[in-house]
């Protein structure tokens, strides 16, 4: 889709995420941290392999990874000239000193940062994970495999970091263990887009993973699951058990490529043998349903992972085909796009069992997809955390990779956001995606005062029942409604596959202002989680500390090549310049200016520091 495109009916496109990722910014320590995975103990495990990470774990306070500058001399490569990657140093990159946290106090003018006094709660994010099924002859590959370099580049498409997700999402975990370790979290909640495509068999690996279960990271004839390392069987370390960890749902884990709503063609292209056709298109729904172009799998054979039985269809005498396999099967139907996906979260064998969705209110399922709730993680604290799906639901929409609330949606969060006001909790609300943000990363908090242009990624009226994007008055302004409740203290969300803040400004009553806070994907460079501590300070305002995290990544695994793909791939997509050498990361104390009644409320509350 061209720009032009992007702008018609308030849609913003999955280029446009990509596109809005380069940046950098600052961070606080959490001391040097050792860990290290050992073999499980069952005799089917014992004859697979593990990937432990690195020794030494670290935050960005501590270090960096920076990706290393391509020399203006070196070529411009295209995504399918994968064995250039490391050649031109597209992929590499180099160890730099930490950066120091920076205070934001663009919400609470005039409050002088206190000492931190108390913690109050402590969790991370992950998010956009994206496990894929490399080898489903449903997805479209060659729409970026056939790319040149440039911003014409669609990574979402492809990318060569689909070889290993499951690996890189087990490398997070293994290195989240380690910092629970050091600095205890009280939970985790991953920020949506836990798949790819929608996959039954995507979903069960990404629980799998997080369960400590034994993965079989390929699908159909496993072809190069003997010898090829991101192919091979592996034992998945697991998250802490002590981690209790919830659920976001978001776009790719309900429609085709998160931008299609499944139809009869791409619900039987899951589970064929035969390379989904379809043609090259500025709109996915123009492009999915025509024909012309057999979009490919992953050789699973090649350690490169190279896409194969791609191309126009006048090169293939006949189609394209695959062994079949009835675990890629859609998660979604013809009517309903969360329920089969939501129901798979209540096997696990971690905490709590069903993930957030058991607290879904019983009177709102009634078979709609309806995934909102809200938990309050520690008794004796008064923050409540609100679970949000802001996806667009129902067929023949604009955008798929949009955000959107139906009135049940705000009804319920407006009800959520009245309870939590009314006793005097705190609160943060979770979604996928986010709504009002800066449209690029701003790295220190002396930008705001420069009005950074801003980005709504909300559908507008008559698809959602609110936005920012607008000034019809048939449309509530959702910044509106939020800066009602003064006990609200920030959104976070993922989707657009970067770290960025933005502050919510109230214009007259900062105890109304809020943070908006983003954690980029797990997927995507710069490949980062992110960690949360809330402190009371000393003043009685509030302290919101931020914290990117790279996984500990072992030096010969199938999570570092994914790193150096990740990196090569915002450089060929020109989502980072060629000599950028910026970890991406940002990092901050954003303080909160609290109501007299809040004050009061938690003046004696956490764990003093």
């Amino acid at each position: 889709m061209n720009d032009k495109d992007s702008k018609k009916s308030g849609e913003v496109t999955r280029r446009d995420f990509i596109k809005y990722t380069a940046g950098t910014v600052a961070c606080i320590s959490l001391g040097s941290l050792t860990y290290g995975c050992g073999s499980s103990n069952t005799s089917t495990a014992s004859q697979t392999v593990t990937w432990p990470i690195s020794s030494d774990v670290y935050t960005t306070a501590e270090r960096q990874l920076l990706p290393v500058p391509v020399s203006a001399s070196a070529p411009q490569i295209n995504p399918k000239d994968l064995a250039l990657y490391t050649q031109y140093n597209y992929s590499s990159y180099t160890v730099g000193k930490g950066l120091a946290c920076t205070v934001w106090d663009t919400i609470a003018p005039g409050y002088n940062k206190s000492p931190n006094a108390a913690l109050l709660l402590s969790f991370f994010t992950i998010t956009d994970v994206h496990i894929a099924d490399k080898e489903s002859p449903s997805q479209p590959l060659y729409i970026e495999w056939s790319q040149t370099y440039g911003p014409a580049c669609n990574s979402s498409a492809y990318s060569p970091v689909v070889l290993a997700t499951t690996h890189v999402l087990d490398a997070a975990v293994q290195t989240i263990n380690a910092v629970h370790k050091k600095s205890p979290f009280d939970f985790g909640i991953a920020l949506g887009d836990a798949c790819n495509n929608t996959q039954y068999n995507e979903l069960r690996w990404y629980i799998d993973v997080i369960d400590g279960k034994l993965i079989t990271p390929s699908s159909g004839a496993n072809i190069g699951a003997g010898t090829i390392d991101y192919q091979k069987p592996y034992q998945a370390a697991g998250l802490d058990k002590t981690i209790p960890w919830y659920q976001v749902i978001g776009n790719h884990d309900q429609f085709w490529m998160g931008s299609f709503y499944e139809d009869a063609k791409t619900l039987a292209s899951h589970i064929s043998n035969t390379v989904l056709n379809m043609g090259i298109g500025n709109a996915a729904s123009d492009a999915v349903d025509a024909s012309g172009y057999y979009m490919g799998v992953i050789d699973g054979s090649d350690p490169l992972g190279a896409v194969i039985m791609s191309g126009p269809e006048r090169q293939y005498p006949t189609p394209p085909i695959v062994v079949a396999d009835p675990n890629r099967h859609s998660l979604s139907t013809l009517t309903s796009t969360g329920p089969n996906w939501v129901k798979e979260f209540f096997t696990t064998t971690s905490t709590p069992v069903g993930h957030g969705f058991h607290l879904v209110d019983p009177a709102m399922k009634s078979g709609s997809g309806f995934a909102c709730y809200s938990f309050l993680p520690k008794a004796n604290i008064p923050i409540k955390i609100i679970v949000l799906d802001d996806t667009v639901k129902g067929p023949g929409l604009p955008n798929y990779a949009a955000g959107c609330l139906d009135q049940i949606r705000l009804d319920w969060l407006q009800k959520e956001l009245k309870a939590g006001q009314d006793s005097n909790q705190l609160m943060v609300i979770a979604a996928h995606i986010p709504f009002n943000v800066y449209k690029s990363l701003v790295t220190d908090p002396t930008q705001v005062a420069l009005n950074p242009q801003r980005m709504d990624l909300f559908l507008p009226a008559p698809y959602s029942t609110v936005s920012d994007a607008t000034t019809s008055a048939t449309i509530q302004s959702l910044l509106g409604i939020l800066q009602n409740y003064p006990n609200l203290i920030m959104w976070i969300s993922g989707h657009r596959h970067m770290n960025t803040v933005t502050p919510q400004i109230h214009p007259t009553d900062p105890t109304l202002s809020f943070w908006e806070v983003e954690t980029s994907s797990l997927r995507d460079f710069p490949q980062q989680f992110r960690t949360f501590r809330i402190c009371r300070n000393s003043n009685n305002t509030i302290s919101i500390i931020i914290t990117n995290v790279d996984p500990a990544v072992a030096a010969a695994s199938p999570a570092t090549t994914s790193r150096g793909n990740a990196i090569a791939t915002s450089r060929i997509t020109a989502a980072a310049p060629i000599d950028d050498s910026t970890s991406h990361a940002i990092n901050a104390e954003l303080v909160v200016q609290l109501t007299p009644a809040m004050q009061a409320v938690i003046a004696k509350a956490g764990t003093p520091i």
